[in-house]
């Protein structure tokens, strides 16, 4: 019998490599077709292992989920940037490689960062999700998110809605 750890960890400087590898296929499959070409290759390129590796280094709060030896996926999380919502912390990116979308995976890395936000007195949260990124807003409706907020975003000559998902403890 061949037992797999599932495990979620603090990202580590060692890390930066295989997260810019997930960060890449996490967005093509994420984003393709909804953000202009050009404009996605521009964001996926500049999170390189040397980026993911400083934010790292700087403290960035970064969780992993480790499946086997591989990293499966990552949430980045910290305080709310958007001052005008009234909610403590906020959920920056939560990202999975496609093969291990859809098995509960996400939700556990979600539950982490909203764990460790509240351990550091952040007990309300926001999350921005493009709209026409329809398993993602799917995936935060199920986790209990209300959409509080609504924004648009530039990708070049492209201008994407998002909305914001918020949660309280």
């Amino acid at each position: 019998m061949s037992t797999i750890l599932i495990e979620t960890r603090p990202a580590r400087p060692d890390d930066a490599v295989s997260l810019a590898e997930t960060h890449d296929e996490a967005w093509r499959t994420a984003y393709q077709g909804l953000i202009p070409g050009p404009e996605l290759e521009k964001l996926i390129t500049r999170r390189g292992p040397s980026w993911w590796d400083t934010a790292i280094r700087r403290g960035s709060r970064i969780s992993l989920l480790i499946f086997g030896d591989e990293i499966a996926g990552y949430a980045n999380y910290g305080r709310n940037r958007a001052k005008s919502l009234p909610y403590a912390g906020e959920v920056y990116e939560l990202y999975l490689k496609p093969e291990y979308q859809g098995l509960g995976f996400g939700r556990r890395l979600f539950s982490n960062a909203k764990r460790d936000l509240a351990q550091s007195g952040q007990t309300s949260m926001v999350v921005w999700v493009l709209s026409d990124n329809e398993p993602a807003v799917a995936f935060y409706r199920a986790l209990g998110g209300r959409t509080i907020a609504r924004s648009t975003e530039r990708f070049g000559q492209k201008v994407l809605d998002k909305l914001a998902f918020a949660w309280t403890r």
